[in-house]
């Protein structure tokens, strides 16, 4: 499997973290935070269904929710490849800045 891109590794960072309970407009705002500006919508929506059909991620709609008029959420969690991406991509990361000087110091 090739290497996912930025937003890709962003939106499974943050269904790791929300795992089990990581819906759509949670992960959006994980992300948003994260990266300091607004992913949109159909940003969101649309890596998240790219990372189910890669099977990255799984999901399942739960009940409706307790409110009246409520929906169905769509939760997303982390397959055993997802959990190996984010794992190879850490160790990615850490070999890269691993032999690198601290930067802004003398």
């Amino acid at each position: 499997m090739r290497t996912p891109g930025s937003l890709e590794l962003d939106v499974l960072v943050a269904v790791a973290q929300h795992d089990g309970s990581a819906y759509g407009l949670l992960v959006r705002r994980a992300v948003s935070t994260a990266r300091g500006s607004e992913l949109s919508v159909g940003a969101a929506y649309t890596t998240l269904s790219r990372l189910e059909a890669k099977g990255l991620l799984s999901s399942r709609s739960t009940e409706p929710l307790p409110v009246r008029g409520g929906r169905s959420r769509r939760e997303y969690r982390l397959t055993a490849a997802g959990r190996e991406v984010l794992a190879a991509e850490r160790e990615r990361a850490g070999r890269r800045w691993g032999g690198s000087p601290q930067w802004g110091q003398a």
